[in-house]
């Protein structure tokens, strides 16, 4: 069996004397899409920010193409191929639209393909293009999650971190969010999720854990959490 891309071990993370997420294991395959879902406050943005590297970990370890990166800053995590698209989307809103996307290519790697990687951005949201004199400020919330994932994904991720991706979108742009991430996912792209929408994670995720209080109270193939009674339940309502 070969080694998962992402391997999380024990980890544990907080705020202050607060630890909001408590000895969290699972693993991300190469070329697997899978989620962390839950309520509010369970836990995930919080284990998000810790494998990005913008909390330290508490406990335990994170393992990444092989290596303990437990210790690595952001932006190390950053050039080794580990984004961060987050919660809220955290556009620059005085910038530009393309100057938000050119910041995306910093990264000593993917400076060379800066002019390809924005093609191909703009192939994937063409609605991108039409706004790139336009201030990031005066973007529909919508606009400005493409913007987001847009920028992630100009720094040439081999994993994508995505936190609440469809968090206060209408439900028309949220269906679109996941789409795109669905096609990111069939082009061979690593992707691990942090939402709320359960039903729709589910139906085309790979593989989901469900946080409760900071701790996994299940994790498995995305078919067989959709058909475990518990979630049916708790989360889809049935």
């Amino acid at each position: 069996m070969s080694e998962p891309l992402l391997r999380l071990e024990s980890v544990a993370a907080g705020y202050g004397s607060v630890l909001a997420v408590h000895e969290v294991s699972l693993q991300v395959a190469d070329g697997e899409w899978s989620c962390v879902l839950g309520a509010n406050g369970a836990g995930k943005t919080t284990l998000l920010k810790t494998v990005a590297g913008l909390l330290p970990t508490r406990g335990g370890r994170i393992i990444y193409a092989g290596e303990d990166i437990s210790t690595w800053s952001a932006r190390q995590r950053v050039e080794a191929g580990l984004v961060l698209v987050p919660e809220g989307r955290l556009v620059f809103p005085t910038m530009t639209v393309k100057e938000n996307l050119r910041l995306g290519a910093l990264v000593p790697h993917a400076r060379a393909r800066a002019a390809e990687r924005l093609d191909e951005v703009v192939a994937l949201f063409p609605r991108l293009s039409e706004r790139f004199g336009q201030l990031a400020h005066t973007l529909s919330g919508g606009e400005q999650q493409m913007l987001a994932v847009g920028r992630a994904l100009m720094s040439g991720p081999r994993l994508l971190l995505m936190d609440e991706a469809s968090l206060g979108l209408a439900p028309v742009m949220t269906k679109r969010i996941f789409e795109i991430v669905a096609q990111l996912h069939s082009g061979g792209l690593t992707i691990l999720m942090a939402e709320q929408d359960v039903r729709q994670s589910l139906s085309l995720a790979d593989r989901g854990a469900v946080l409760e209080n900071g701790r996994v109270a299940v994790q498995g193939a995305a078919r067989e959490l959709q058909d475990d009674p518990r979630i049916r339940e708790a989360y889809l309502g049935l």
